[in-house]
C-alpha cells in the first residue's frame, strides 16, 4: 500500500471531519493514502456510525475496506453536524430517540464520550455516562496522580476517578496520554497496579486503550544505560594507584557497589573490605539509614594489626553493619547483635504469608506417589500459589474412591523429604542441581523451586539441604561465586581435581593434563600451563565448569521458580536469615522445646500431665526407643518445627483411654490417664513405634505395587 502526503491542502484534510490537525492523542493517527487519494483520522473512522471492520487488518485503512469508507463518507454528507452546523457528520448519539450527529473533533469539544471497545458506541453530551460517588467527602483540593495538579475532587467530564482507588484522581487528558504511550498491556491504576477493574473502567468514560505494547517496550535499547555496572571508587581517600575506575575482579581492588542504591562504590582495600560479601553503604544511604532509626549504629571496634595506619582506613568509609573486626570476631558479633542487623527469618516468612487469601485449593495427595501427585496439584490450572491449601489424602488402589482429610504441613514436610533425595540434586548432605536432561524437558526445576516456595510460605519445614554454592549462586549470582571441591559428586571427576591439586612438579601436572586430555577440551578448560601455580586456575576452571555452568539451565529454570510469592526476592534481600534454614538442618529438639510447644487447651489431668513431662524427659535422655522427632511426627507430621511456626499451635489433651492419639490435621495430642507412670511410658512408646512402622510399611507396600 502506498502511503503519501501529497502537497494538495485539501487531500490533507480528513474525508470525515474535514480538519487538518495532526493530533494523535486527540484523534487517532492521521494516515494519508496517496493510491485512493484519502485522509483521515483512526478515531473519525472508528467512531463512524454506519460503517463495519468487514476486511482483514492489513487490507484498506485498518481493516475498514475502502469501497465502505466511500459510502460512509457519501452518508455523512448528508448529515449536518448539531455543533458546528457543516455537513459530514458521520457520528450519531446511541441513546434511543436521539437524533444529534456530529464530527468527531466537534463531539470532542462538546465534550462527548466515545467508548472505544464493544459497538464502539458514542453518547452526546446529554446522554453520556457519568461517574457517581455516593457522597463527597473530599473537602480539600487532592493532587491529579499522573500531573500531580491540585484538582477539585468532583467527577465531571475531564475529572475521572479510579474505580479501585477511591482516593485517585485524574485528568481526562492526563489519563488518555499515558493509555496511549502504556497500551492495554501497562496501563493500571497508578495507586493499586489493578488493571482488569481500572481499564474497564476507563473504556466505559472514554478512555481509548490501544491493543500495543507499551511505547517504552518499543524503542531499541532504551535503557541501555541502567544496564552498565557502576565502577568507581567515591571514597574520600581512595588508596589504588592506578585510579578510582581501576577494577579488578577478585582482588582487593575490585570495586563494590552501594548495597541501597547503587550508584556508589568503593574498593575493597579503600574500605578494609575483606570480602565483597560484606556489606557496604555509601554515606548518604548511611545517613538515610541512620536517621530512619532503622539500624542502630554499631560501635566502634579496634582495628586488627595491620600495615595500614589508622588515617588511611577511613572509618566512616566502612558498612555499620560489619564492624571493621577479624572474621570470628564478626559472626560472634552478629550473633549477639543479630536482632540490630538482621530480621528473624520467621517474621520473614509470616511476612509473605500475608500473601495468601482465604479463598481455598484442595489438593489430592497419594502418600505413596507425593511428587507425581503434588505436581498434578500445582500444575493444575485452577490453582493459585496465593490460595490456602487443603489437603486431601486418597489412595489410587482404593475401588470406592474414598478420601481422607490430610495435614498440610505433613505434606509439605514429605515433599521437601522427597525432593531432597530426588534426582534434580546432587550430593549426599549439602546438595547442588544436578543435570538431567528428562527434567530439564519436562520444565521439573521449575517445579522445584515453585515448590519449595509455596511450602516456605504456607509453613512448611526448613529445607536445609541446599550448599552453600546453590545458595550463593541464588544471592549474589554464579558469576560470583566460587564452588569447592565438596561440591563435586562425581567421583571421576573428584579425582581429576583432587591429582591436579597435588601435583608437585610441571612433569606431573603435564601427565595428567595430558591424561585427561579429552576430558578438559570437551568442558572447555584446556589451557597452557607454563608454572606449578597454574594448576590452581586449572582447577578453579573445571570447578566452574563442573559445578556452575553446566547446570545452567536447570539453574536458570529452579531460579523461576524460586520467584512465586516473592520468595527469591526475599532471599536475596536476607540471605543470613534464609541461610540458616536453607543450608541448615534444624536443631535438635529437647524436652523443654516439646513441653514449650504444645499448649494445653482443655482442664488438664494433674498427674497425666506430669506423667507427660516426665516422658519427654525419659526419652531426651535415652531411656526410651521413641525420640523427640518420633513425638512431633506423631502429632503433627513433621519431624521438626517449620520455620513459621505451627498452624494452628500444637496443644495437648488428657483422655482415658489406654493410648495416645495424634491428629494431624489439628496438630493435636491426645495423652492417656493411667495409674503409673510405667504403664503410660509403655503405652505412649508402644503407640507411636508401631503406628509411625505401619505408615512407613503401608507407604513402601504401596511404592512397590
Amino acid at each position: 500500500m502506498n502511503e503519501d502526503k501529497p502537497g494538495d491542502s485539501q487531500n490533507l484534510a480528513c474525508v470525515f471531519c474535514r480538519k487538518n490537525d495532526d493530533c494523535p492523542n486527540k484523534y487517532g493517527e492521521k494516515k494519508t493514502y496517496e493510491k485512493w487519494n484519502l485522509t483521515v483520522h483512526y478515531y473519525c473512522l472508528l467512531m463512524s456510525s454506519g460503517i463495519w471492520q468487514r476486511g482483514k487488518e492489513e487490507e484498506g485503512v485498518y481493516g475498514f475496506l475502502i469501497e465502505d469508507i466511500r459510502k460512509e463518507v457519501n452518508r455523512a454528507s448528508k448529515l449536518k453536524c448539531c455543533i458546528c452546523k457543516k455537513t459530514g457528520a458521520s457520528i450519531g448519539c446511541v441513546a434511543p430517540r436521539c437524533k444529534r450527529s456530529y464530527h468527531f473533533p466537534c463531539g470532542l469539544q462538546k465534550e462527548c464520550i466515545f467508548q472505544f471497545t464493544g459497538n464502539f458506541a458514542s453518547f452526546c453530551w446529554n446522554h453520556r455516562p457519568v461517574q457517581i460517588i455516593t457522597s463527597n467527602s473530599y473537602r480539600e483540593s487532592l493532587p491529579c496522580t499522573i500531573c500531580l495538579e491540585f484538582i477539585e475532587p468532583i467527577p465531571t467530564y475531564s475529572i475521572l476517578r479510579s474505580p479501585c482507588c477511591k482516593n485517585a484522581w485524574f485528568h481526562r487528558e492526563c489519563l488518555q496520554v499515558q493509555a496511549i504511550n502504556a497500551g492495554v498491556f501497562f496501563f493500571r491504576c497508578t495507586i493499586c497496579n489493578n488493571s482488569d477493574i481500572f481499564q474497564k473502567e476507563m473504556l466505559r468514560m472514554g478512555i481509548h486503550i490501544p491493543e500495543k505494547d507499551a511505547s517504552w517496550e518499543l524503542e531499541e535499547n532504551a535503557y541501555q544505560e541502567l544496564l552498565q555496572h557502576y565502577e568507581h571508587c567515591d571514597v574520600r581517600r581512595c588508596r589504588c594507584k592506578e585510579g578510582r575506575d581501576y577494577n579488578v575482579p577478585d582482588s582487593k581492588w575490585e570495586i563494590k557497589r552501594c548495597q541501597c542504591c547503587g550508584s556508589s562504590g568503593t574498593h575493597l582495600a579503600c574500605s578494609s573490605l575483606r570480602s565483597w560479601e560484606e556489606n557496604w553503604e555509601c554515606l548518604e544511604c548511611r545517613g538515610i539509614i541512620y536517621n530512619s532509626g532503622e539500624f542502630q549504629k554499631a560501635k566502634k571496634h579496634a582495628l586488627p594489626n595491620s600495615n595500614v595506619g589508622i588515617t588511611d582506613c577511613l572509618l566512616e568509609e566502612s558498612s555499620p553493619k560489619l564492624p571493621r573486626q577479624s572474621p570470628g570476631a564478626q559472626s560472634k558479633d552478629l550473633l549477639r547483635q543479630g536482632s540490630k542487623f538482621r530480621r528473624d527469618i520467621s517474621a520473614i516468612l509470616i511476612e509473605l504469608g500475608f500473601q495468601i487469601k482465604k479463598k481455598t485449593k484442595r489438593l489430592y495427595i497419594n502418600k505413596a506417589n507425593i511428587w507425581n501427585s503434588a505436581l498434578d496439584g500445582f500444575r493444575n490450572q485452577n490453582f493459585n500459589p496465593s490460595y490456602a491449601i487443603e489437603v486431601a489424602y486418597v489412595n489410587e488402589n482404593d475401588n470406592f474412591g474414598r478420601e481422607h482429610p490430610g495435614s498440610k504441613q505433613e505434606f509439605l514436610s514429605l515433599l521437601m523429604q522427597h525432593l531432597e533425595n530426588s534426582s534434580l540434586f546432587e550430593g549426599s548432605l549439602s546438595k547442588n542441581l544436578s543435570l538431567n536432561s528428562q527434567a530439564l524437558k519436562e520444565n521439573l526445576y521449575y517445579e522445584a523451586g515453585k515448590m519449595l516456595a509455596i511450602s516456605l510460605v504456607h509453613g512448611g519445614p526448613s529445607p536445609g539441604f541446599f550448599s552453600k554454592t546453590l545458595f550463593n549462586c541464588l544471592v549474589y549470582g554464579p558469576e560470583n561465586t566460587e564452588p569447592i571441591l565438596d561440591d563435586v559428586s562425581d567421583f571421576d571427576v573428584a579425582q581429576i581435581i583432587i591429582r591436579i591439586n597435588t601435583a608437585t612438579n610441571m612433569a606431573d601436572l603435564k601427565s595428567i593434563i595430558n591424561e585427561c586430555y579429552n576430558y578438559l577440551e570437551f568442558i572447555g578448560c584446556l589451557r597452557l600451563t607454563t608454572t606449578l601455580s597454574d594448576k590452581s586456575m586449572l582447577v578453579k576452571d573445571i570447578l566452574v565448569y563442573h559445578v556452575i555452568k553446566r547446570v545452567q539451565a536447570p539453574f536458570e529454570s529452579f531460579k523461576q521458580g524460586l520467584k512465586t510469592l516473592g520468595v527469591l526476592e526475599k532471599i536475596q534481600t536476607y540471605p543470613e536469615a534464609f541461610c540458616s534454614i536453607l543450608c541448615h538442618k534444624p536443631g535438635n529438639l529437647s524436652a523443654k522445646i516439646l513441653s514449650d510447644l504444645f499448649t494445653v487447651h482443655t482442664l488438664p489431668d494433674v498427674q497425666a500431665l506430669g506423667f507427660w513431662n516426665s516422658y519427654l524427659q525419659a526419652v531426651e535422655d535415652g531411656k526410651s526407643a521413641t525420640t523427640m522427632e518420633d513425638i512431633l511426627i506423631f502429632a503433627t507430621g513433621c519431624s521438626s518445627i517449620p520455620p513459621a511456626g505451627f498452624k494452628p499451635t500444637p496443644s495437648i489433651e488428657c483422655l482415658h483411654m489406654d493410648f495416645p492419639v495424634g491428629n494431624k490435621c489439628n496438630n493435636c495430642l491426645a495423652v492417656p490417664i493411667t495409674n503409673t507412670y510405667k504403664e503410660f511410658q509403655e503405652n505412649m512408646d508402644f503407640a507411636i513405634r508401631n503406628t509411625l512402622r505401619l505408615e512407613k510399611e503401608e507407604s513402601s507396600h504401596y511404592i512397590e505395587h
